[in-house]
């Protein structure tokens, strides 16, 4: 056999295509050995010419995001916004197979990865083709991936049909690979496309609501009413004392700037406080490493809500204005409520005395903090039911805002 190579007529490459043949396509990645993804006998091909094992799937390479409801099943709003969100680009979705699908291409499995490869050459071929194609690296199995057309005919000259030579591939890295099949999402191959931006865009797919306040202003009931909107809620003062228990890369890099506050594993709080508090500048470094561990933990809750379908979340913080997580916010809303109603709320809650609590009360910020840095203010002075129709309100106001965008 004769291996053509091909610079531009896209025409004649999918011609072989459509006829069984195999065509080395180049990717932003690195070349890839392609067939008709919907034939099985060229699909074959391709194991026997790489050597592949049976038992490992392929992938398909499409043409654009409309893809995943083609030859998916149940594809999760998740699956959605990544598509959206980083094709064409090297991003490898799995997803429920169509039933449509050779059984070669999923090695006996159900399910399949799509990736829409940001290369124009490969790019005008699928949509010439009109068909997915089963795409591999252009490599002998365990060989090193081809970045070039002289890399693939190395490999392949003689053995496929042709090599659409788009010049050299520009990463040089494989596409990154991501299960969005059960409810979540898992990387299953790092390549080229980092997890973080992953993850941001799942997140940042989101609604996100901010509640903050004041102790006894209400708060807790405004995000009862947005997780019966559907809303995650996310204690962010919950989620720091979290990593203070379990996270030993923000331990470490809290002992390293401050020797002596954490001891056998364990935050040593009254040490730590007593440097810190006493210096600001000190308290500012602290601030930055732990409101950056915070919110990475927070962003993984986020994208984790995402992946299973989730449209909304509530992030409750007390000290959200000026930190990073208020970048990350839809809107934020600030509770307010009349010191005498706080104060008695305060009392019923935590049988604290009057005077302790107007104590801890006039110790924290004032109202006129939260009318300034919020997007919206909601007043608790009243019943809690007038209370929850006036976030119900709200909410879906902000709600619906998100979604329109």
């Amino acid at each position: 056999m004769k291996t053509e190579r091909i610079t531009g007529d896209i025409d004649r490459a999918a011609r072989i295509i459509e006829n069984g043949g195999l065509v080395a396509v180049p990717t932003e990645t690195v070349y890839g050995l392609a067939a008709n993804g919907m034939d099985g006998r060229a699909v074959e091909r391709i194991y026997e010419v790489k050597g592949r094992p049976a038992a490992k799937p392929l992938s398909l390479m499409v043409p654009d995001p409309g893809a995943l409801e083609r030859y998916g099943r149940r594809v999760s709003r998740g699956a959605r916004v990544l598509a959206d969100a980083f094709w064409p680009g090297p991003l490898t979705i799995v997803v429920e197979a169509d039933p449509a699908i050779p059984a070669i291409v999923l090695a006996g499995g159900g399910t399949v990865g799509l990736r829409c490869p940001a290369s124009p050459p490969t790019l005008a071929l699928l949509k010439k083709c009109a068909l997915p194609l089963a795409g591999p690296s252009a490599n002998p199995s365990g060989a090193p991936s081809p970045k070039t057309a002289d890399q693939v005919a190395a490999y392949f000259d003689g053995a496929i049909d042709a090599i659409l030579d788009g010049g050299p591939c520009g990463l040089g890295t494989e596409s990154t690979i991501v299960d969005m099949t059960g409810g979540a999402w898992k990387i299953l191959r790092q390549g080229a496309l980092p997890r973080e931006e992953i993850r941001r865009a799942l997140a940042d797919s989101l609604g996100i609501v901010g509640v903050t306040g004041g102790t006894g202003a209400g708060k807790t009931t405004a995000l009862e009413a947005l997780a019966a909107k559907g809303a995650l809620v996310i204690d962010a003062d919950a989620v720091y004392h979290d990593l203070c228990r379990t996270s030993e890369p923000m331990l470490a890099q809290i002992e390293a700037r401050f020797p002596g506050s954490v001891e056998d594993g364990v935050l040593q709080r009254k040490k730590l406080g007593s440097t810190v508090f006493s210096d600001p500048g000190a308290l500012a470094e602290l601030d930055a490493i732990t409101q950056a561990y915070t919110l990475e933990a927070i962003e993984e809750l986020l994208a984790g809500h995402a992946a299973a379908g989730g449209r909304y979340a509530a992030v409750d913080a007390i000290n959200i204005i000026g930190t990073p997580l208020r970048e990350r916010l839809t809107a934020l809303v600030g509770v307010l409520a009349d010191e005498d109603t706080r104060v008695a709320r305060l009392m019923a809650r935590e049988g604290v005395s009057e005077q302790y609590a107007r104590l801890r009360i006039r110790a924290q910020k004032p109202d006129g903090y939260y009318i300034e840095n919020c997007d919206h203010i909601l007043r608790n002075d009243g019943s809690r039911e007038d209370f929850r129709r006036a976030c119900d309100k709200l909410f879906n106001t902000i709600l619906e805002d998100q979604s329109d965008g």
